[in-house]
């Protein structure tokens, strides 16, 4: 990592900078670390793009899509603001090597059961990937992170954007616009063809051969770029080394027709259950751990508070192999100068395209983090530290810039409410810290369960009181004449009995049931700021003001379950998606029937002074508990549905 220059910016939105990591045909990519702590790289597009509207355009749409992966192999974006002067998107960073890191540098080829579990995680990535409409084009040693848990796919959502900068020019490449790495490129890419997901497919085979054999299944690009491309378009791949299962993998993945590639659905059945347990070598393991150690020794710079936030934080990095801070709260800062915020003081005196610093700013940290150990290699990945020699896949086109990408993490990740040209951004308010309501919702299902079961049997006995009440029509007309009536006293202590249980229930169901709406309510300003009607006390105070309590929970929870569905997430770029919310809509059609029902009809039928009364309200509690126990079912999948949902934003995954 290099140490921050003086045409470098010190902020990129609520991100301070703490270093360059590198620079690549799309812009600089910066270490960098939100005002609560977290980690994360931020990837600023260079100018010459950000003057092209086509491309904006593109990159707004993918970043968008490339919302949507964050999945468990992949990384998620945190935040993003293309409609700055210079476009930027920050992703979540991962502490752990590259893998062409560990085969060329660390370790050498891995075994072959570390291999079919890299396989399994990085079809997974894909089908992440692919089901959100992307395709990745450049899956490559050095776009696959190491980490404990599994391999992490970056750099992902964005390629197509730049691909559509160069088609706009006319299909003519320069320096760093040329979208793939030789020697883990497809045949289309090669060719120049539309790129398909089966080109990830191949991809995904060529990374396979080269962690299983510390080479290029199509040599190196030693004899000129050209031979490479050629024997990658027209000649076979040199597997051996490779037999058994793995070889068929990798020789079907490579296949030149796009056709004769296997699918991700069936990848993803020849690796079922390849990851569990310890995946990689001792030797990995132990460097990993060194790694994470050398993260906690990196340092922030100076703390030089940025007008208009508040200070940045100098602790220091989380702890673990992936960061777990909390993404900022706020809204980007809008309208900014290149690669900074709009409430960044005017430059020091340098040249016009330098981009502002905070006043005060160093130059650097005064403690840089380790680089080569974390996210994405330090320097670029077509370049070598000095005194190493350079693995034999690396070398790049002529004339190429280094690209690395940012090294996001799969954590919970709650990015902001994108920024608009010429809008204020709201004033920063402390946030509730995330966290699953799993217990809760455990609790509640239970109550609901043990609700449900004292409903039921209030139905038989409301029936049973029905028809003796019934039977003894026009034979009792006044309320001591009640008491006359044949098994009166079992009726009236079983309906005695069932009111007591449910009263206790109810009050217990209350506490629980507000508590689990406020920590919903609470989740989801976290999620999606500032898409949340009505403050986080109002979803428990509006339970309790009346005609209020008939649509505000209602309202409530329709901007709660966008914010929390991790598959169908919203951050102002183009229209809300419609989320399922049917299951929301029935649940509170039963909650209002059964709600009318229990409010107008608050005493008991022993307690009428007529037979004809007491008919009356009995039914009318009937029906009411007959409403009731589909309510306390839908109310028990809202719950256990929206419960999931939040776990699945917090975790990184899709629920």
């Amino acid at each position: 990592m290099k140490r921050l220059g003086a045409e470098d910016p010190r902020w990129i939105g609520d991100f301070r900078l703490l270093g360059r990591l590198g620079e690549g045909g799309m812009g600089r990519v910066y270490l960098a670390r939100s005002k609560r702590g977290r980690t994360v790289a931020v990837k600023a597009v260079q100018n010459e793009l950000a003057r092209q509207p086509d491309f904006r355009r593109r990159f707004a749409q993918e970043i968008t899509a490339a919302r949507k992966v964050g999945g468990e192999w992949t990384a998620p974006v945190l935040d993003a603001d293309t409609e700055a002067e210079t476009p930027w998107v920050a992703t979540g960073y991962i502490a752990g090597p590259s893998l062409a890191e560990v085969v060329d540098e660390q370790f050498g080829p891995l075994p072959v059961e570390s291999v079919m579990a890299l396989a399994s995680g990085l079809v997974r990535a894909l089908h992440d990937i692919h089901r959100a409409g992307l395709v990745h084009r450049d899956l490559k040693p050095s776009n696959v992170l190491i980490t404990i848990d599994g391999p992490r796919v970056i750099d992902f959502g964005i390629a197509r954007a730049l691909d559509s900068a160069v088609q706009s020019a006319g299909g003519l490449t320069r320096t760093g616009a040329l979208v793939g790495s030789p020697g883990f490129m497809s045949p289309e890419q090669v060719r120049g063809l539309q790129t398909t997901p089966a080109s990830d497919i191949f991809c995904l085979g060529a990374v396979l051969a080269y962690a299983a054999t510390g080479r290029m299944p199509f040599g190196t690009a030693d004899s000129g770029v050209h031979a490479l491309l050629f024997r990658i378009a027209e000649e076979e791949p040199e597997l051996s080394g490779l037999d058994g299962p793995l070889l068929d993998m990798v020789a079907s993945c490579l296949a030149k027709p796009p056709a004769e590639r296997p699918t991700l659905e069936a990848l993803l059945e020849r690796t079922e259950g390849g990851l569990k347990g310890t995946w990689l070598p001792g030797e990995v393991l132990a460097q990993l751990g060194r790694h994470a150690v050398r993260l906690l020794d990196s340092e922030d710079p100076e703390t030089v508070e940025q007008p208009g936030h508040a200070a940045a934080p100098t602790g220091t990095a989380p702890t673990g192999m992936a960061t777990t801070g909390t993404a900022p709260t706020g809204m980007a800062p809008t309208g900014t100068a290149p690669s900074s915020a709009p409430s960044t003081p005017p430059p020091e005196p340098a040249a016009p395209s330098t981009p502002p610093h905070g006043p005060g700013a160093p130059s650097a940290p005064s403690t840089p983090p380790p680089s080569g150990g974390y996210g994405p290699p330090a320097s670029s990945p077509y370049s070598t530290p000095p005194g190493q020699q350079q693995p034999p896949w690396q070398p790049g086109f002529p004339g190429q810039a280094p690209g690395p990408a940012p090294g996001p993490a799969p954590m919970p990740h709650q990015p902001n409410q994108p920024s608009r040209p010429n809008q204020a951004a709201p004033p920063n308010k402390p946030a509730l810290a995330a966290r699953s309501a799993r217990k809760l919702s455990q609790s509640i299902t239970v109550l609901l369960s043990l609700h449900m079961l004292v409903a039921v049997i209030a139905v038989i006995v409301e029936i049973a009181v029905i028809n003796t009440l019934s039977d003894a029509e026009g034979r009792y007309l006044y309320a001591f004449d009640l008491e006359r009536i044949n098994g009166y006293g079992g009726l009236q202590g079983a309906t005695i009995a069932v009111e007591v249980i449910g009263f206790l229930l109810s009050v217990t169901l209350i506490v629980l049931w507000l508590t689990w709406f406020w920590r919903m309510r609470a989740n989801a300003e976290t999620f999606a700021p500032g898409q949340v009607r009505y403050t986080t006390a109002m979803s428990v105070w509006c339970w309790f003001i009346p005609v209020c309590n008939l649509f505000m929970p209602k309202q409530i929870i329709n901007d709660v379950w966008p914010a929390s569905d991790p598959s169908a997430q919203w951050y102002g770029y183009g229209p809300r998606p419609q989320t399922g919310r049917g299951v929301v809509t029935a649940w509170w059609t039963m909650w209002l029937i059964y709600f009318v029902f229990f409010t107008g009809n608050w005493e008991s039928w022993y307690e009428q002074e007529s037979l004809d009364s007491a008919q009356q309200t009995a039914s009318f509690a009937l029906f009411g508990d007959v409403f009731g126990i589909p309510a306390a079912i839908l109310a028990m999948v809202v719950v256990s549905r929206l419960t999931a949902m939040q776990d699945g934003r917090l975790s990184g995954r899709t629920a």
